[in-house]
């Protein structure tokens, strides 16, 4: 069964003041599953007053208890992984076994930060006068507004929500409203594990009138949003002129470079997986298949026969390998995508489909010889969509991985250590993954450069943003 959907406000589930919800669809029979309330102005004051009481009281709460119910939190997302991931899958998609993974991933980050909120530490700087105390002090930077987007409605949230509560800031999470239950099930761990009311919200309604509400109100300090680059430019424009502390984890379009010294067999397998991940509905997903002209046939015949092998399906069905995609525009993205791949002289080598027409089901589909110009090549396609392109030498990969304003993440697959070594400080990326993909754990940097963004929403660098730095410089009388 899929739950009532419900906004939180000052410890309250309840439906929009107005009454207004709109429907919340299943992706694999395009058929409503429930619905989730549109809140009103008055709903988002109601949610700031809250925020601004919450914000005082969970500050002075130690990082040491705040740990405690933080950790409590995580053990009841993992006890509850099997009706949130049901929910999940009904709501976006994805198959079971990712929906479970996403939630474990969760609980995990959850913990993580827990134990790094104890961490803020501050300083003591050497003073250049007798009897002065230079004290350096980390303290939370306030109220935060939280944008999070459909494609991974818990891993998302819960980056965002946990590097709040481990500083002693309260949140205003705007939920996705195209999977808004699984993302208020993570707000209900939080409360049941003993976060008050007024610390945590949870709001969904019309993104932008959301967005130009709570990003300038006094009450906001800090805004973290996940999203699209061009919605991400103008959240953070908006942001800027009330000088709101940002961080922006923005759109991608990986490259994947596959060197000739390559293991080609472990390169197909391991992009393979994650090129069809969440049906390529993923910001991390390789998307331009950069390979090697020696190899490229060899690479190319593994890559198809790996997308051929794919079972697509409804999520909740135990031999589905990829499910639907979230809603009707991501189809209409992929028929874009491959009409405009095909007319600029890309060969297709499978798929490039729309799967029945029940649902939005889209067969793994893979291009060769894309051209440049090709919308594909430039644009993130953010479907099951793969451009692969060869070369000739490193140089011209280099420059191809390197041609686009995005970098978020970077793949490359090859034996030589020089070349590897190479890499990382060639590649224009918030994030380069060698010989695996290692992306997307908590204790590691999670963020993006040039448009994709700034700042990280994993490491010991998640929580800075969500910190001021004071100094406090004390003299004996």
């Amino acid at each position: 069964m899929y739950p009532n959907v419900l906004l939180h406000i000052a410890g309250t589930w309840r439906g929009a003041s107005t009454g207004e919800a709109i429907p919340v669809l299943n992706p694999a029979t395009a058929e409503p599953i429930g619905t989730v309330p549109v809140a009103s102005r008055a709903d988002l004051d109601e949610a700031l007053d809250a925020a601004k009481r919450g914000f005082r009281a969970w500050r002075a709460v130690s990082a040491y208890e705040r740990a405690k119910i933080m950790k409590k939190a995580a053990n009841l997302l993992r006890e509850r992984v099997e009706d949130v991931a049901r929910i999940m899958t009904l709501e976006q998609g994805k198959p079971l076994a990712e929906a479970k993974l996403e939630i474990m991933n969760g609980a995990d980050t959850i913990e993580w930060f827990a134990e790094e909120g104890k961490r803020a530490y501050g300083r003591v700087v050497p003073a250049r006068a007798e009897g002065v105390l230079n004290i350096v002090t980390k303290e939370p930077v306030g109220p935060v507004a939280a944008f999070t987007p459909w494609n991974f409605p818990i891993n998302q949230a819960v980056r965002k929500v946990s590097a709040a509560l481990c500083t002693g800031c309260s949140v205003i999470l705007k939920g996705p409203e195209d999977t808004p239950a699984s993302c208020a099930e993570l707000v209900k761990v939080f409360l049941d594990a003993g976060v008050p009311g007024d610390v945590i919200g949870l709001v969904f309604g019309r993104p932008a009138e959301i967005s130009e509400y709570l990003i300038p109100h006094p009450v906001i300090r800090k805004v973290s949003f996940t999203g699209s680059t061009a919605v991400g430019k103008q959240l953070a424009a908006l942001a800027g002129q009330h000088m709101k502390r940002v961080t922006m984890e923005l759109g991608g379009h990986a490259p994947a470079i596959v060197f000739k010294d390559a293991d080609v067999a472990k390169a197909v397998k391991l992009l393979g997986a994650a090129k069809y991940r969440n049906a390529g509905q993923v910001c991390i997903s390789p998307t331009r298949f950069l390979v090697h002209d020696s190899i490229f046939e060899e690479f190319v015949d593994g890559f198809v026969q790996v997308s051929r092998s794919i079972k697509v399906g409804d999520g909740l069905q135990p031999d589905t390998k990829m499910g639907p995609l979230a809603h009707a525009r991501r189809v209409e993205a992929m028929e874009a995508f491959v009409a405009d791949a095909k007319a600029k002289g890309a060969e297709l080598r499978t798929g490039g489909s729309r799967i029945g027409n029940q649902g939005y089901f889209f067969e793994p589909t893979v291009f060769t010889d894309v051209p440049l110009d090709a919308r594909i090549m430039n644009e993130e396609p953010f479907g099951p969509v793969a451009a692969i392109r060869r070369f000739k030498d490193e140089e011209e990969a280099f420059e191809e991985a390197n041609r686009l304003p995005y970098g978020l993440a970077a793949y490359a697959y090859t034996r030589s250590a020089e070349t590897a070594t190479k890499l990382g400080s060639v590649i224009e990326s918030g994030m380069v993954s060698i010989n695996h993909h290692g992306l997307g754990i908590p204790e590691l940097p999670f963020g993006g450069v040039k448009d994709s963004g700034y700042g990280s929403e994993g490491g010991s660098e998640a929580i800075e943003a969500y910190l001021n730095t004071k100094l406090v410089s004390q003299a004996a009388l």
